[in-house]
C-alpha cells in the first residue's frame, strides 16, 4: 500500500528580476537527429520546420526544429564522436539537455542570475542574419542540464540564425498538444532541498507543493517550483531510502545523474489526444482496473459514458481545490528506462496529480518487475 503526504503551499507569487516570459524551446541531445524527427512526428505529432547542419555551415552538429501549437522541440546529434553533444548522448542516452526560457533583457537576466548563484555556461552571445536577431546565454541546471535565456528582437526565422526552413516534410497529423505544462526533474538523494532553494533564491520561483510518497518498493519526495507566471514549472524528485530500488533511483542509474525524466504536453482534450498518439503506436503504462472502482470516492461523480472512457484509454483523474486534473504517462520513449511523455488536461486544477501518485508509481513498479530492475 503506498503512503502519502502531500502538502500545498500556498505563497504569494515572487516577481522575478529575471523577466521570464515562457520556455522558449526544450532541446533534446539525442543519437540520430534524423531518426528522432521520425519518431517525434509519426508518434506525437510534432512538425519538423527547420535544421541547422553542415549543408548551412553548422559544423559540429545536426539540429532539427519540431512543432505543433506552441511548443518547440530541437533534436540535437554531434557529427564527431568526441563532441560534447555525442558524449551527452552516450552517457545519459537521448533526453533533455536545455529547458530554454525567453526573457525580456539577456544581458540583465544572465548577470542577474550569475549574482545570485548560477553557474555560467555561456555568456551572452548576438546571433543574427538577414531576418533579425536573437541573444542567448546559458546557466547550468541539475545534472548535465542547462537552461538557455533567449531574448529575441523579432526574429523572423524557425529559432536561430543558422536554421534553414525545411519545406519538403512529409505530410504530418497533429495529435493535439497545445504547450508544455512542466518538466519534471529527478535528482539524487539529499539535492532535493539545494535546487530547490536555486530556483527560489536564483530564478525568482517559488514552492507550491510538496509531498512524500511511499509504497513497497518506491519512496521519495517531492517538490514543485514555479515562476510567478506559473508558465514555467519544474515538479523535482528525490528517491528517500526505503532499501529498495525505486524508480526515482531506477532513472537516476541508467541516466548516470540527475535530469529530466519526462515532459508533460497540455492538450486541451486528452482523450482525442491519447487516441491519436495510442494509434500512431505510443504506448502507456498499465493502469489496475481497481483504481476506477475507487475513483468518484476521491474526484465526485463521473458520467458513466465517460467513466468508461477513462477506463479504456487508462486516462488518471485527479481533483484540487481549483478543478479537475487528467493525466497519462507513456511508457519509456527512449532504449533505457528513462526519459517518458506525460500527457495532462487540466479542468481548471493546479496541482499535478497527487492523489495519483499511487496508481503511477504501482504502474511503473510492474513495469520494472518486467525489466529486472527491483
Amino acid at each position: 500500500m503506498a503512503t502519502l503526504e502531500q502538502e500545498v503551499v500556498r505563497v504569494p507569487a515572487i516577481q522575478s528580476a529575471l523577466q521570464l516570459d515562457g520556455i522558449d524551446h526544450v532541446e533534446l541531445y539525442v543519437g540520430n537527429a534524423y531518426q528522432a524527427a521520425h519518431f517525434y512526428r509519426s508518434m506525437f505529432g510534432f512538425r519538423p520546420v527547420a535544421r541547422a547542419g553542415l549543408e548551412t555551415g553548422v559544423r559540429d552538429r545536426l539540429s532539427i526544429v519540431m512543432e505543433q501549437g506552441d511548443i518547440r522541440l530541437v533534436l540535437t546529434s554531434g557529427l564527431d564522436p568526441d563532441s560534447p553533444i555525442a558524449r551527452h548522448a552516450a552517457l545519459h542516452g537521448d533526453g533533455v539537455k536545455d529547458v530554454a526560457f525567453r526573457v525580456g533583457d539577456v544581458d540583465s537576466a544572465f548577470q542577474t542570475a550569475v549574482r545570485r548563484g548560477a553557474r555560467p555556461v555561456a555568456e551572452p552571445h548576438v546571433h543574427e542574419d538577414d531576418q533579425g536577431r536573437v541573444v542567448r546565454a546559458t546557466i547550468g541546471a541539475p545534472g548535465d542540464t542547462v537552461h538557455s535565456l533567449v531574448e529575441r528582437h523579432g526574429y523572423a526565422g524557425a529559432l536561430f540564425p543558422g536554421f534553414e526552413a525545411i519545406t519538403d516534410a512529409p505530410r504530418t497529423i497533429p495529435t493535439g498538444f497545445v504547450e508544455v505544462d512542466h518538466v519534471a526533474v529527478s535528482m539524487e538523494q539529499g539535492l532535493l532541498d539545494e535546487w530547490i532553494e536555486f530556483y527560489k533564491s536564483v530564478l525568482g520561483f517559488h514552492q507550491s507543493h510538496q509531498e512524500m510518497v511511499w509504497t513497497k518498493h518506491s519512496a521519495m519526495n517531492s517538490k514543485v517550483v514555479e515562476d510567478s507566471s506559473g508558465k514555467i514549472k519544474f515538479p523535482i524528485v528525490e528517491p528517500a531510502h526505503n532499501g529498495t530500488k525505486s524508480q526515482v533511483q531506477e532513472y537516476l542509474n541508467f541516466n548516470h545523474g540527475a535530469g529530466a525524466q519526462h515532459v508533460a504536453f497540455l492538450s486541451h482534450d486528452i482523450r482525442a489526444t491519447v487516441r491519436a498518439i495510442r494509434d500512431n503506436g505510443v504506448k502507456f503504462l498499465r493502469i489496475p482496473p481497481t483504481y476506477y472502482e475507487v475513483l468518484e470516492s476521491r474526484v465526485g461523480a463521473i458520467e458513466p459514458p465517460l467513466m468508461a472512457e477513462l477506463r479504456e484509454l487508462g486516462i488518471l483523474v485527479d481533483s484540487d481545490d481549483d478543478g479537475r486534473l487528467l493525466q497519462i504517462f507513456s511508457e519509456p520513449v527512449e532504449a533505457r528506462p528513462t526519459m517518458f511523455v506525460e500527457v495532462i488536461e487540466r479542468q481548471g486544477a493546479k496541482g499535478f496529480g497527487s492523489g495519483n501518485i499511487k496508481a503511477l508509481f504501482e504502474a511503473v513498479e510492474r513495469e520494472q518487475e518486467r525489466r529486472g530492475n527491483i
